[in-house]
């Protein structure tokens, strides 16, 4: 082997372990940085169970989800959510969606998606249900509210209106507008 032959050997050996070391160091610059990514994402909860609670710490309400993420510091998105208030409160409805998403910074809950409340003693002391793709529910003050269009079955009664103001505790349903219905004897 010829002197030359050596020193080009040696030349691109040690090239080819530079480049490996540069190689070798971004590798683990981005195995930090994705890391903490993970880390600053929040949590999350499968077969998610959240109580609300009263000033006194008794039981107002629960809220169930099977995910539950947490999308910043404030914001926690919820999936297949139900919203059963506590006997004790005195609220005989649940409340039922397929996302919800909950603000610290608001008392609102903000249903979306095949949005359902239901009660055997609603309205008139009646079976009744509210459906709509939109709700903003304040579970602390048991008030629902959207101005998407609601359907509601009150018994053998049945309306149709855009926007809808409800009192849950009180069980009193205010329709904003383009309200049709049908009723049957």
């Amino acid at each position: 082997m010829s002197p030359r032959n050596i020193l080009v050997t040696v030349l691109l050996s040690a090239a080819a372990l530079g480049s490996w070391y540069l190689a070798n160091q971004h590798d683990d610059r981005e195995n930090t940085d994705t890391g903490t990514q993970a880390v600053s994402r929040g949590y999350y909860l499968k077969s998610a169970r959240i109580l609300g609670t009263a000033a006194d710490g008794s039981l107002l309400y629960e809220i169930r989800a099977a995910h539950a993420e947490q999308r910043s510091d404030t914001e926690v998105a919820f999936t297949d959510v139900l919203i059963n208030y506590s006997p004790a409160s005195d609220v005989p409805w649940t409340v039922d969606a397929d996302t919800a998403v909950a603000n610290q910074a608001e008392s609102v809950l903000k249903l979306q998606g095949h949005v359902r409340a239901r009660s055997s003693e609603g309205f008139s002391g009646n079976d009744t249900e509210i459906r709509t793709d939109y709700l903003e529910l304040d579970p602390d003050r048991y008030v629902a509210e959207t101005d998407e269009r609601v359907q509601i079955r009150v018994g053998a009664r049945s309306l149709t209106a855009t926007g809808m103001l409800a009192s849950l505790k009180e069980n009193q349903l205010r329709l904003k507008s383009n309200v049709s219905g049908k009723f049957a004897p």
